[in-house]
């Protein structure tokens, strides 16, 4: 990945205590500028590791792609 490119998973708890998973997109426009689009999935989580889990196992994700802030 690119300097200060943005992770395409975010895991952040929620205000009852249960995680969320939020899916990230990055796309370029014409010059060159990176626009990001992100959706919060439906699904909430009881730990970060069930988080993963779910998006290794629905987005193929793999290591190094989560972000927390």
């Amino acid at each position: 990945m690119a300097q200060g490119s943005i992770k395409p998973f975010l895991i952040q708890k929620d205000a009852s205590g249960n995680f969320r998973l939020t899916v990230r997109t990055t796309r370029y426009n014409s010059i060159g500028y990176p626009i990001v689009s992100s959706k919060l999935q439906d699904e909430v989580f009881e730990t970060q590791s069930a988080a993963k889990a779910y998006a290794r196992k629905n987005f193929n994700a793999a290591a190094g792609e989560y972000a927390t802030k």
